[in-house]
């Protein structure tokens, strides 16, 4: 059984991923792979320094996510671009991961399911859920970001009625960790139950 683990941006679906991976449960973060993808001298790598050119580079060589990021940000046709050259060297590697995996379950954590379409891809989608304004002052906390650029990320992202649209399973993360990892091991028993079936 495969579970796509989503949410907003400061929701704590990374908070959630750890407690399911110290009940020995693999998780497979899609940002984390993104990176792999692109580390230098790799295929993926190779490819976006052809699209983009060397101003992407940092000065020791590799790709400057940030840089690159905002480069692609406002840009449709460029956005589309770089997802098309990440996205299948992502998912092949997912795939890998997947294969190798020895627990009951897997998870994959993936910010934008609703976004990209790939529903079809998880048994089931667990959404960590949190009120918008819980949000907005956890990720300006855990980024040092400004208030302006929290909400540039939060719009550019799909909205919460949209995200739980998708959703088999929510677990709301509104007030303490202690509380997030009392629901996050209940849904952890859940599951278990499920892929025995």
């Amino acid at each position: 059984m495969i579970v796509g683990l989503t949410g907003g941006i400061g929701s704590g679906k990374s908070a959630a991923a750890n407690f399911f991976q110290n009940e020995g449960i693999t998780v497979i973060d899609a940002d984390d792979l993104s990176r792999e993808v692109i580390e230098q001298d790799t295929p993926g790598f190779k490819k976006i320094v052809d699209c983009f050119g060397s101003a992407i580079l940092d000065s020791d060589g590799s790709i400057n996510r940030a840089f690159l990021r905002q480069e692609v940000f406002d840009d449709e046709k460029k956005k589309k671009l770089l997802e098309s050259i990440i996205h299948p060297l992502v998912r092949d590697l997912m795939i890998e991961k997947i294969t190798a995996s020895q627990s009951p379950y897997s998870i994959i954590m993936v910010p934008l399911i609703f976004e990209t379409n790939s529903m079809n891809n998880y048994n089931r989608i667990l959404v960590i859920d949190c009120d918008p304004i819980v949000q907005l002052e956890r990720a300006m906390l855990r980024d040092k970001n400004s208030k302006i650029q929290i909400q540039k990320i939060i719009d550019s992202q799909c909205s919460r009625e949209e995200r739980i649209s998708i959703a088999n399973d929510i677990i709301p993360n509104n007030d303490s960790l202690e509380n997030l990892k009392i629901r996050s091991i209940a849904m952890h028993k859940f599951y278990l139950g499920l892929s025995k079936k």
